[in-house]
């Protein structure tokens, strides 16, 4: 795993300039959430032109909640992103039978035990994103969690863990310094509206990724 620098997915992605305002200020990715319940939640055909537009080198997330498999197959199929996100009680079975890339979010409530059951569960993931919701939310709602909660040792377990949950360009620099994350997940707080990103907070966002001492 490249530890040099700390990777950046701007999530909530619901209009072409916020395409282009998070690819020209240097996001590693972008997420489009595919959850009807969400106030970020996006149409296939929506999706489908806005990914057409992401060049190489940027990876897409299609982010799902406890969805039916043919949902999932659907956005696959019409929109092709190239990592899918869970933030349900998906089990390990569920989401690898899409035969994609997938990452598992973790709720930052639950204990070392508990997290290190969900990461035996999603032996295939490719890394786990711990954030301020409860089980099954959606994230978003700007509340950082308990940085005290953060996960200091994977063991023999190198799949990296990725920071999300009320990051913003305030308190980025801060959060990397503390708990060098391998990568960092932000929404609303590069958001004018929910779903509406601030091309000015975005770029703020990665300037204070880039002043972060202990990027990795």
């Amino acid at each position: 795993m490249d530890n040099s620098r700390t990777r950046v997915k701007i999530c909530g992605i619901t209009r072409l300039a916020d395409v282009e305002a998070a690819v020209a200020a240097g996001a590693d990715a972008l997420g489009f959430v595919f959850v009807p319940a969400s106030r970020r939640s996006i149409r296939v055909e929506t999706a489908r032109d806005l990914v057409a537009r992401v060049p190489a080198f940027v990876q897409t997330v299609a982010l799902f909640s406890d969805p039916s498999v043919d949902w999932v197959e659907t956005v696959i199929d019409q929109v092709g992103p190239d990592l899918l996100q869970f933030h349900g009680s998906e089990t390990g079975r569920f989401c690898r039978q899409f035969g994609r890339p997938y990452i598992k979010a973790v709720s930052a409530e639950l204990d070392d035990e508990a997290r290190q059951r969900v990461r035996q569960e999603h032996h295939t993931a490719r890394g786990f994103l711990i954030d301020s919701h409860a089980v099954s939310g959606l994230g978003g709602t700007g509340h950082p969690f308990d940085w005290n909660r953060w996960p200091r040792d994977n063991g023999r377990d190198r799949r990296p863990w990725i920071l999300a949950g009320g990051l913003s360009p305030e308190n980025v620099t801060d959060a990397i310094d503390t708990l060098s994350p391998y990568a960092v997940d932000v929404s609303s707080g590069v958001e004018e509206a929910p779903g509406i990103k601030s091309a000015d907070k975005i770029h703020a966002f990665m300037r204070g990724v880039g002043h972060a001492r202990n990027q990795r």
